[in-house]
């Protein structure tokens, strides 16, 4: 169980950085800059201790899928943006392979 809340923990920090990468205007918002970097180093910190409990394919597949799905609901939500319907059907394909690694991988038990 403590695998799955340092993934999440490491998805929702990622999340947070990466909207302050948005926010920081191309590095010239420092502060805005500073935090997205400081919060990608922690992101990674605990990604890096879930891919010492799960195997890195699995890990990454699932930060990186969570992680597109939520900041593009961060996009829609906080940033205004507009999704077309490729890229709501490409973030639905992402959703369901994270729920088939899930479901059905036995590589992500551990």
């Amino acid at each position: 169980m403590m695998t799955w809340i340092l993934l999440t923990i490491s998805i929702v920090i990622e999340v947070i950085a990466t909207s302050l990468l948005n926010a920081s205007a191309g590095f010239t918002r420092p502060w805005h800059t500073a935090g997205a970097l400081s919060l990608y180093a922690l992101s990674f910190y605990f990604a890096s201790k879930v891919m010492t409990m799960l195997p890195v394919g699995i890990v990454y597949a699932i930060w990186s899928g969570m992680g597109i799905v939520l900041i593009s609901a961060v996009g829609v939500i906080w940033f205004k943006q507009k999704l077309d319907v490729a890229a709501i059907i490409g973030i639905a394909l992402i959703i369901s392979g994270v729920a088939v690694i899930n479901l059905f991988s036995k590589s992500s038990v551990h």
